[in-house]
């Protein structure tokens, strides 16, 4: 068996760190008895470390390519598992904020759809031979959903504003992304046989 390398182990690395991430932002939420007994004191401060985990995750994100593009070690298991972590970092985050009622379902809903929608749409191009490459627009998404997870982890009062007009800019890149990828690639949708 081939060894790992290292892009592929930080990905598997952002994709562990989901466990610990989850537990710290729920725990306060979902009346664990050894959340209080871990925490008992510190507990104010949890969702800081929660929030630390979550940045060490999404920077793995921009270690890894840089370091698989650099060294040339992209594989297919990069490929397939690097845009996968990503989904299941934001994805989960977002789902523990709804539960922690610091973002209406309705936007995670909007957000997590348009992911399901651009993966299939990729799984019938690369089943065509064609290769969709990440956009702008989605870059931009992306950065602005990281951004808002943060802000909302964060949860500081002073800054509702700034986390409000975050979560707007990021549901609009979202809508913006998804229609940019689906004008850019109707052919792949079509059928030539």
């Amino acid at each position: 068996m081939k060894k790992m390398n290292l892009p592929n182990k930080l990905t598997i690395f952002r994709i562990i760190l989901i466990v610990p991430f989850v537990l710290l932002l729920l725990g306060q939420s979902g009346g664990w008895g050894w959340y209080r007994a871990l925490f008992g004191g510190i507990a104010e401060y949890v969702d800081y470390i929660a929030l630390a985990i979550f940045i060490i995750a999404s920077l793995t994100d921009l270690i890894d390519g840089k370091i698989a593009r650099k060294y040339n070690l992209v594989t297919n298991f990069g490929k397939f598992m690097d845009p996968l972590a990503d989904k299941l970092l934001v994805s989960a985050a977002m789902i523990a904020l709804v539960e922690l009622r610091r973002v209406p379902a309705w936007i995670v809903i909007l957000i997590i759809s348009r992911e399901f929608i651009i993966s299939g749409f990729r799984l019938v191009a690369a089943d065509n031979g064609v290769v969709i490459a990440a956009s702008y627009w989605g870059k931009f998404k992306t950065t602005f959903q990281m951004v808002m997870v943060c802000l909302m982890i964060a949860d500081i009062p002073q800054l509702q504003l700034v986390t409000d007009i975050v979560m707007w800019i990021a549901l609009a890149l979202t809508l913006v992304s998804l229609v940019d990828y689906l004008m850019k690639n109707k052919d792949v949708m079509r059928d030539t046989k």
